[in-house]
């Protein structure tokens, strides 16, 4: 395999043109009769000038592959809440969060924006897979030592604020990808003036 893969280099082929010049010397009689030495020589020559060879490029998914993935750990995600029992304030404040999470990573035309924003999906990725999770996580285990020792900060407080500040992220997510269809239909528009004129 290893010699296989050098035959195929850039410094084997290298070498081999510098080689066949050498051979082209010999045959002209101007390498006389240290033709080895000299086609030796400008192979080794031709191997040493080669460019390196080019490791491959890493083959990472695309942002579209990525959100499919990220649509299946939401399916997860909303399933473990499913399970989850939650004060009011905070159970409606996590639905209004997974709805616009799930808005956001619907199918359709935001799927399409997202895929050109590797930024987005990191955020969305980021909200799904570590911040919502955890957040219910920790308040799950924080609820139960509270009882254990009262007088602490209201556990549920905390998740507010921590969906509260989740759901802010998703809204500027969201308003970045409004803002970027309304400067292309904006742009749209002054191509169709510009060509009108």
């Amino acid at each position: 395999m290893a010699i296989s893969r050098y035959l195929e280099s850039r410094k084997n082929i290298t070498g081999s043109v510098c080689g066949l010049v050498g051979l082209a010397l010999t045959f002209t009689g101007v390498a006389g009769p240290y033709w080895p030495v000299v086609v030796a020589g400008l192979y080794g020559a031709g191997a040493l000038i080669a460019p390196p060879e080019r490791p491959p490029v890493p083959d990472f998914p695309d942002p579209s592959a990525q959100l499919d993935a990220l649509r299946g750990d939401f399916g997860t995600l909303r399933t473990y809440l499913a399970e989850i029992e939650l004060p009011p304030a905070a159970a409606g404040r996590l639905t209004e969060l997974t709805e616009l999470l799930g808005a956001l990573l619907d199918p359709g035309w935001s799927g399409e924006l997202l895929a050109q924003d590797p930024e987005g999906v990191h955020t969305l990725s980021r909200s799904v897979r570590q911040d919502v999770p955890e957040a219910v996580d920790t308040f799950v285990r924080t609820r139960w030592w509270t009882r254990l020792a009262p007088g602490q900060e209201s556990p549920e407080r905390h998740l507010e604020r921590q969906l509260t500040l989740l759901q802010e992220e998703a809204e500027r997510l969201a308003a970045a990808l409004r803002e970027t269809e309304a400067r292309r239909q904006e742009s749209h528009t002054r191509y169709l003036e510009d060509r009108a004129n």
